[in-house]
């Protein structure tokens, strides 16, 4: 993959920019890649060059990514005070749930409706998502979709006022213990053992609920990237971005592995 800075800002050329309307509602949704789709679902404060460096090595390895712009102005670097004011207004979005657990984000909805759309466009056995930090949770309510077979959870950190609660209904997380039971599935997680935004608790309450179904991967504070944005220093400050701004891009290192096995895990449920 050709090398691009990180602190500047990414015009994403290798993507194609699409309007999908699905549920009466239009979205954003950059594309690229050949293969079982997978949707990386970006993180606050946006699709940033980190972000969409990690889209980039889910293409290469053999998938059409779908990368919905949920926040934020895409490409663009992580700046503090635009930072600041879009985590502002996502925790008082109607698209999204920051605050309270026992329910879903709206939003998840949507990007379900986009699970099956990409399913019908780029075939295979189904589909796979990645969420991170806010979108967290997000790929495991879209395991209602049944086309979802690959759902991977990155640092979930919502609901942000409940360190043990979990940001989808008792009745969906029964469902989808019901569907990871029945055809064989996993969830993988992952967070950094410090992090404030998701800690020990919210782990536990998913292993508690999923059982085996649930891999969680918990990656030591000292294997974290330490030259970060502003915004992750000063508002994130704990190692927290496990596959984009806390990893460190070098052969043998937590995070890489970390972003190794979420691709293979990409390839065994998606590659017949």
């Amino acid at each position: 993959m050709k090398a691009r800075k990180l602190d500047e800002y990414d015009p994403l050329e290798d993507f194609a920019p699409r309007k999908i309307t699905l549920m009466g509602v239009t979205k954003m949704v950059h594309t690229s890649g050949k293969g079982p789709a997978v949707i990386v679902i970006p993180e606050v404060p946006g699709i940033s060059p980190h972000v969409a460096r990690f889209a980039r090595w889910v293409l290469e390895a053999g998938f059409t990514v779908y990368m919905p712009s949920l926040y934020g102005r895409d490409g663009e670097p992580v700046d503090l005070e635009v930072g600041q004011a879009i985590f502002k207004r996502v925790c008082v979005s109607a698209e999204f749930r920051a605050f309270g657990a026992g329910a879903s984000s709206p939003v998840t909805i949507w990007l379900r409706a986009l699970a099956k759309l990409a399913h019908e466009e780029c075939g295979g056995p189904g589909v796979g998502a990645i969420g991170m930090c806010f979108s967290g949770n997000f790929a495991l309510s879209m395991m209602l979709e049944p086309s979802m077979l690959a759902p991977v959870l990155s640092q979930p950190a919502l609901p942000l006022d409940d360190d043990a609660g979990l940001e989808i209904s008792s009745e969906d997380l029964v469902t989808v213990r019901e569907r990871l039971v029945k055809e064989d599935l996993t969830v993988l997680a992952y967070r950094f053992e410090g992090d404030r935004f998701c800690k020990a608790q919210r782990f536990a309450a998913y292993q508690q609920v999923l059982g085996d179904r649930f891999v969680g991967r918990v990656l030591p504070d000292a294997s974290a990237n330490r030259d970060v944005p502003e915004f992750f220093e000063k508002v994130v400050q704990t190692p927290h971005n496990v596959v984009t701004v806390h990893l460190i891009d070098e052969a043998g290192q937590p995070t890489i592995k970390a972003r190794d096995e979420i691709l293979d895990f990409f390839k065994r449920r998606l590659t017949s």
